[in-house]
């Protein structure tokens, strides 16, 4: 408590001082390793391609996607993902309209019947870095495709990184979180069977 109501203070301090002041203290802190804030670039190692062309809030069970990966990479990439039986996929929400980005909290789906919450504390894609991540089904590699079942990502959408999971990253004690939130999940990986991927196999 006592370092956040410290953190508090030096934020309100420093939105108290002159801008030539302001611009001293973040020369010393990005002097000193930690700069005050940092710009970076993504560029995407694949795309999806899905039957899915608009998102949606529910309905994505049972649905069957392929990542491509860009020109770059080659059939190695994927070499030993599908001795995993999971994958976590992390995408860019880039249909998201960075002028409703939320910065502060919300009601989630903006129902006033939901608790008005963090951002961090909901998965809503509009959010700061509009970055989505989803834990899919690994199904099979063809060259540089990966096919995954339930990615909740619609046909186009730029992919940032894979990652195999592992049972020792998951949760080690009971996932706990409010009864809200399994409200607004109770259709989400429901079935919709138009949302599967006829693509090349």
């Amino acid at each position: 408590m006592e370092a956040a109501a410290n953190v508090a203070r030096g934020a309100t301090e420093f939105e108290g001082l002159s801008a030539s002041a302001q611009a001293s203290v973040s020369k010393a802190i990005e002097v000193s390793g930690y700069p005050r804030r940092m710009n970076y670039s993504v560029e995407p190692i694949g795309y999806v391609h899905a039957s899915r062309t608009r998102a949606t809030d529910d309905f994505w069970g049972g649905a069957e996607s392929c990542i491509e990966l860009v020109e770059g990479f080659t059939a190695d990439a994927l070499k030993g993902l599908t001795e995993f039986s999971h994958v976590e996929v992390f995408f860019l929400l880039h249909e998201a309209d960075p002028a409703q980005t939320c910065r502060g909290a919300r009601h989630p789906r903006d129902n006033k019947e939901w608790p008005e919450v963090g951002v961090f504390a909901q998965r809503g894609k509009n959010r700061p870095n509009r970055i989505g991540c989803t834990i899919c089904c690994v199904l099979r590699c063809v060259g540089t495709r990966l096919f995954v079942a339930e990615l909740d990502a619609i046909d186009g959408t730029p992919v940032i990184d894979l990652k195999p999971v592992l049972a020792e990253y998951l949760p080690r004690e009971p996932v706990r979180q409010p009864q809200w939130t399994r409200e607004l999940m109770s259709n989400y990986w429901r079935s919709a069977d138009a949302s599967r991927y006829h693509g090349p196999s």
